[in-house]
């Protein structure tokens, strides 16, 4: 398997190339509008065939590339039924299998941050969006977001994976790039060493985070797979 992992820096948001070396074909997992170019560049350089985006969930901190590559090159755009991004080429729901060449996916529900987050999971390594971070995990005060959801959306799914599986997050604010289960079973500061719901609840009921920059902007715009419209009412890529 070809396997990518670039960082845009103004969201600090992972973007995951995955490709098939002997059909060619690839996916892109939570792609971000201002690097499509560089995407392209990479599948080129690559000789891959992107077939897929995917969504882990619709983002509130930056615009997808989804309906641009779409337009661009023919991929098809991948979100979970609840995610409200109606757009999307194919809604999936927890247990779905994605085919990328020989690459095998699965889809595993995980909602909390908001009610459409998933993860995806290949057989030594899952990519956990904004709902498992590495030391810690997604924020519940907005999008539909609870903590009790998203406590047991860890605890009872990505925390039931094997421990040496290697997690891939959505985003790294301090330049880490991989964790493992054990890893976060472990040391997570929020839910690692066995913290019960309560607890894990008075800690994200006290956060006190201010919103995304960019919510105003990401929201409507990824609802509708990174388009934007304009201010003359014509429809734009991100």
């Amino acid at each position: 398997m070809i396997f990518r992992q670039f960082f845009e820096p103004v969201s600090s948001t992972y973007t995951y190339l995955l490709g098939c070396e002997y059909s060619g074909n690839a996916i892109l997992i939570d792609t971000v509008a201002s690097q499509t170019d560089f995407y392209i560049q990479q599948l080129d350089e690559l000789d891959l065939d992107l077939i897929y985006t995917a969504e882990t969930h619709v983002h509130a901190d930056h615009i997808t590339a989804a309906a641009i590559l779409r337009e661009r090159i023919g991929s098809k755009s991948i979100v979970h039924r609840d995610a409200g991004a109606l757009c999307a080429d194919l809604l999936v729901t927890d247990g779905v299998i994605l085919q990328v060449g020989e690459i095998i996916i699965k889809v595993l529900h995980t909602p909390g941050h908001t009610n459409g987050c998933v993860s995806y999971l290949l057989d030594d390594r899952v990519f956990t969006g904004d709902c498992l971070l590495i030391n810690g995990c997604g924020r519940t005060d907005f999008q539909q977001g609870d903590a009790k959801t998203m406590y047991e959306s860890i605890t009872q799914k990505l925390f039931t994976l094997p421990d040496d599986t290697l997690v891939y997050p959505g985003h790294d604010y301090k330049g880490m790039t991989v964790s493992t289960i054990k890893q976060e079973k472990a040391l997570n500061s929020r839910l690692g060493n066995q913290k019960s719901r309560e607890e894990f609840i008075e800690i994200m009921n006290n956060l006190n985070l201010p919103y995304p920059k960019f919510i105003n902007e990401a929201l409507p715009a990824n609802q509708s797979c990174g388009q934007v419209e304009a201010d003359d009412g014509q429809i734009v890529q991100g």
